[in-house]
């Protein structure tokens, strides 16, 4: 295995760490996976038990 196989390797961990570090925090804020910007789409199961304030 090359470095920029191992770097490669290093840099796609560190990616999916960043996106369940970002989903995690979201999570403890409040808010949802989506982002609750689908208050038009009607297959958007995250939004509909959550009130409008």
């Amino acid at each position: 295995m090359s470095w920029w196989e191992i770097l490669l390797i290093i840099a796609a961990a560190l990616f999916v760490a960043a996106v369940i570090g970002v989903s995690l925090y979201r999570k403890s804020k409040g808010k949802t996976s989506c982002g609750c910007d689908c208050a038009n789409c009607a297959g958007c199961s995250a939004c509909k038990n959550r009130k409008v304030k």
